[in-house]
């Protein structure tokens, strides 16, 4: 017995995403056609009901790296308004996180960069024999972006495990390699000073990729921010027709 059936997909946030669940969900016995919207979060699946249940489909997307649930009853009025106070809410988070990360990428920047400009810098921070202060306080300023933004390095690492990287993965290996190797240049720079080698301290001092994981965190997010509150509106119209 064929049925077709609608599913609201969480966690997507690329075409990449899209893709990946519908793979999943094709490959499992008995699905004759899957089908995923990234506008609207939902994934159409045909499936043969003696060979598979909803729990069965649900796992699968589980299993990719996402979530999945059977949507709501259907409801002209009572269904938009859940939807659309939560793509408020969505937002509302969304731009908490890119302002706090502006008031530390900020700072950060005007420290990693302000001093190439002729810009001045509090003598802690200045010269060689300062350059271990001048990378920690790079650093502790990108931990907060960091931690601001964590949800790009749970989905991220998660899909990779999954062998089904997205856009996310992308974004948390090249901030997580930059940030790494901040700190291995931290250290490096410590063991000049401790053993006299300004040689190994000069390398290093230029050596400093904290600013461009703070960019690329903060960046993403604004440019995530626009798309969510595009996406937001483009769905509500989509979903008023739907209902019509």
């Amino acid at each position: 017995h064929m049925t077709k059936k609608k599913f609201s997909i969480t966690g997507m946030t690329c075409s990449a995403c899209s893709a990946h669940v519908e793979k999943a969900v094709r490959k499992l016995e008995g699905v004759r056609a899957a089908d995923v919207s990234l506008m609207t979060n939902s994934m159409t699946a045909e499936f043969d009901e003696s060979i598979l249940s909803n729990e069965d489909i649900i796992s699968a997307v589980v299993q990719s790296g996402y979530g999945a649930s059977l949507p709501r009853k259907a409801g002209t009025g009572a269904q938009a308004a859940p939807r659309e106070d939560t793509m408020a809410q969505e937002l509302a988070a969304m731009k908490h996180r890119l302002i706090w990360s502006f008031v530390f990428l900020i700072p950060l920047f005007y420290i990693s960069m302000g001093h190439m400009m002729g810009a001045p810098l509090p003598a802690f921070l200045l010269g060689h024999e300062n350059a271990v202060a001048f990378g920690l306080t790079q650093l502790l300023l990108t931990l907060p972006i960091m931690y601001l933004n964590d949800k790009y390095y749970k989905v991220g690492f998660k899909t990779l495990w999954n062998r089904a990287p997205n856009m996310d993965s992308l974004i948390a290996v090249g901030s997580a390699a930059a940030v790494i190797y901040g700190v291995f240049a931290i250290y490096q720079m410590g063991y000049g000073l401790g053993h006299g080698d300004m040689d190994l301290v000069k390398k290093y001092h230029m050596d400093l990729y904290f600013e461009s994981a703070g960019m690329i965190l903060t960046l993403i997010t604004l440019g995530k921010f626009l798309e969510t509150r595009s996406k937001g509106k483009t769905g509500e119209a989509i979903s008023r027709l739907m209902d019509l």
